[in-house]
């Protein structure tokens, strides 16, 4: 899906939510304390500062133009280093569940491989290494991403870290904790 031209032609819902995440960056300083303190901001092309100013700039086609909101990892430096307290993680987290609701070309590798590693978890309890990437690369359909990986699958395997399985069937082991949890968020 292309993003629209503005922002009021989005769907209400996705408005509201781009709305949320602002009012949750108003308080920000730009001081550039989160993009110093992110692990990933070299593979990023747009720092979290930079992401912040465009989406208190209603900037956010050019937001989602870049692929930097789907390298966030949540691993919470941003939010425990911010000087004025802000949520930039949970914001983060905002960011990509708007991006997947919009099914925009830079979330997409991201939603599926999320996507199926619920799947995992949900079938055996755990994650299944294995068949997790396997699918994964199923589902990009494209030949030549599963060669690159290669190598690092083989030393994996030669140094004992994963196992080649075969797909389990049935019933999944944490089916009712699931659907108890997407009862708690109306799914």
């Amino acid at each position: 899906m292309s993003f629209p031209e503005t922002k009021e032609k989005l769907p209400p819902k996705i408005r509201r939510d781009l709305d949320r995440v602002k009012e949750m960056l108003k308080p920000c300083i730009q001081c550039g304390t989160c993009s110093a303190s992110c692990p990933n901001a070299e593979f990023m092309d747009l720092t979290p500062r930079q992401m912040w100013r465009m989406v208190l700039m209603d900037q956010v086609e050019s937001l989602y133009a870049s692929h930097s909101f789907t390298m966030c990892s949540a691993c919470y430096w941003c939010t425990l280093r911010c000087p004025r307290g802000l949520e930039l993680t949970r914001a983060m987290g905002e960011l990509k569940q708007v991006g997947a609701r919009l099914k925009l070309e830079a979330s997409k590798h991201s939603d599926l491989f999320y996507r199926l590693f619920l799947d995992n978890i949900r079938q055996y309890g755990r994650v299944r290494e294995m068949e997790l990437m396997g699918r994964y690369f199923w589902g990009l359909k494209n030949p030549i991403t599963p060669i690159s990986y290669a190598p690092l699958g083989l030393a994996m395997m030669r140094r004992g870290k994963i196992k080649p399985e075969l797909p389990g069937h049935g019933p999944g082991k944490l089916d009712a904790l699931f659907e108890a949890a997407g009862k708690r968020e109306g799914k």
